[in-house]
């Protein structure tokens, strides 16, 4: 069983930047996935990005490439979700997720794919 939790959710002015945070429970993820998805009000929730720790390798959706950065460290067990030039449409409760994975295998980015869940932490983008 592995436990996530969220944090550094808030509200931020549109052009402004927040930085995510995710512990995880385990010791190692080497062999993990982490994902972070997102559910604004009245859509299904959606896939933002993910990485697989042990190879680093990464992948994002299109709305957030060149904006948001994954990343991870090591000695902490957290994944971090840094957000930039953050725009309204950012508005949701981002949620993270976590697999066991092989570190070879393409970047996972299906709901389906994750095992684990965060309780998610709520982002307020305001125009």
């Amino acid at each position: 069983q592995v436990q996530l939790v969220e944090s550094g959710g808030g509200l931020v002015q549109a052009g402004g930047s927040l930085r995510l945070s995710c512990a995880a429970s385990r010791r190692t993820f080497n062999s993990y996935a982490m994902g972070w998805f997102r559910q604004a009000p009245g859509k299904d929730r959606e896939f933002v990005c993910a990485i697989v720790w042990k190879s680093g390798c990464t992948d994002y959706a299109d709305s957030v490439k060149g904006r948001f950065t994954i990343s991870r460290d090591n000695a902490k067990n957290t994944v971090y979700l840094q957000m930039n030039s953050l725009k309204p449409e950012d508005t949701a409760v981002y949620y993270c997720a976590s697999t066991p994975y092989e570190w070879y295998a393409p970047v996972p980015f299906t709901e389906g794919k994750y095992d684990y869940w965060g309780q998610g932490t709520q982002v307020t983008v305001s125009s």
